[in-house]
């Protein structure tokens, strides 16, 4: 990596994100059918030639279950942490230029839902909503969106600070028109990133109340569901049944965090090109 400089090794770790969550979501589509394709002749395999992943106690292919998994897990991620970024960056400005009373009703939410654990908070609206993928999604959009909220708000205080914020004001602009053309166009960046970065959590907490019971129903190769029957037969020896499902989620969490991280210091205005 010593041949590239800052910026090229930033371009590299977004490219190799970017195609490793692709060709995990694109393969995860493709075999659908080979997840759920029982065949007890096989039942229990160790990882070999013909099941990289080895198979379970019903013969369904490991790899195939995995990569459905995961491409699951990815799609849940990239609906909620969307919904849950869109809501942060409406309340993070309404909170900034509505007045006293709306930022201290909205900062008041922020460190209410900050205050409770997200996975306690996350398991409840879940339940409420009779869990599934329903329950997972509104569950995870719901409990995501706090601190990217009050970055956003830190921002747009700093922002009324500016001159031609200011002078804006004093021209007559509406609060609404400021903040659409003059802040939105600065929050972007780090909506995108706070964006990106919301990912990996919400992958982590869907697979952790799918894994607890309170996620996606079993029939779905959901890779919270994997981990949990994987539990089952790790004390008689069915070791890849955990291993590699748990590997492959633990390299798309940082394959997100690499994307968010790289995209985070290519906008930084004050990076540096070396």
């Amino acid at each position: 990596m010593k041949f590239f400089n800052r910026r090229q090794r930033m371009m590299i770790g977004i490219f190799f994100s970017i195609a490793f969550l692709v060709i995990v979501c694109v393969l995860g589509n493709l075999n659908t059918e080979a997840a759920r394709v029982t065949d007890f002749s096989r039942k229990n395999l160790a990882p070999c030639s013909s099941y990289i992943f080895g198979t379970d106690w019903l013969g369904r292919d490991m790899l195939a279950r995995t990569l459905k998994g995961l491409s699951m897990s990815i799609l849940i991620g990239v609906v909620s942490a969307a919904v849950s970024a869109v809501v942060a960056l409406v309340l993070g400005i309404a909170a900034a230029t509505l007045g006293k009373t709306a930022d201290s009703i909205i900062s008041f939410v922020i460190d209410l839902i900050m205050g409770v654990p997200h996975i306690l908070l996350l398991i409840l609206i879940s339940v409420a909503l009779g869990k599934g993928l329903k329950g997972v999604v509104i569950g995870v959009a719901l409990t995501h969106w706090p601190s990217l909220a009050r970055l956003i708000r830190a921002e747009v205080i700093q922002l009324k600070e500016s001159p031609y914020i200011q002078i804006s004001a004093k021209l007559g602009k509406s609060r609404w028109y400021i903040a659409r053309k003059h802040m939105l166009p600065h929050l972007l960046p780090q909506f995108l990133v706070g964006l990106v970065l919301l990912f990996p959590h919400a992958i982590l907490h869907e697979s952790s109340v799918t894994f607890l019971g309170f996620g996606l129903s079993t029939e779905q190769p959901a890779i919270g569901i994997i981990l949990s029957e994987a539990m089952k037969y790790l004390v008689t020896g069915k070791w890849w049944l955990a291993l590699f499902p748990g590997i492959l989620l633990v390299v798309t969490v940082i394959m997100f965090y690499v994307l968010g991280e790289s995209l985070r210091k290519l906008l930084d205005p004050n990076s540096v090109h070396q």
